[in-house]
């Protein structure tokens, strides 16, 4: 995956980690794409898209109840997650 030089890599290997997270469950994944209006094909495309990964860990932090079990699963803070999605909208650097 290319990486834009004002992106911490970081935030874009948590935000991929998350997304494997949520595609793992379907009625997790379907929510997903309901939610952000994606499909499928959408989701594959956009996946070196800050916007887009900083949306899919979005979806994440609006139900704590996933936030906390992405996270556990994952082996990051909850916090994390909010920064890489927050370092997502606004390129710079990333620190945990």
């Amino acid at each position: 995956m290319e990486t834009n030089p004002n992106l911490g890599p970081d935030a874009e290997i948590i935000a991929l980690q998350a997304l494997g997270w949520v595609l793992q469950d379907q009625d997790r994944a379907e929510r997903l794409l309901a939610l952000t209006g994606l499909d499928p094909r959408e989701l594959r495309s956009g996946l070196e898209d800050p916007a887009m990964l900083a949306s899919l860990l979005g979806f994440l932090a609006n139900y704590e109840p996933d936030l906390l079990a992405c996270a556990d699963a994952i082996g990051v803070a909850p916090a994390k997650l909010a920064a890489a999605a927050a370092h997502l909208n606004s390129p710079g650097d990333f620190h945990d």
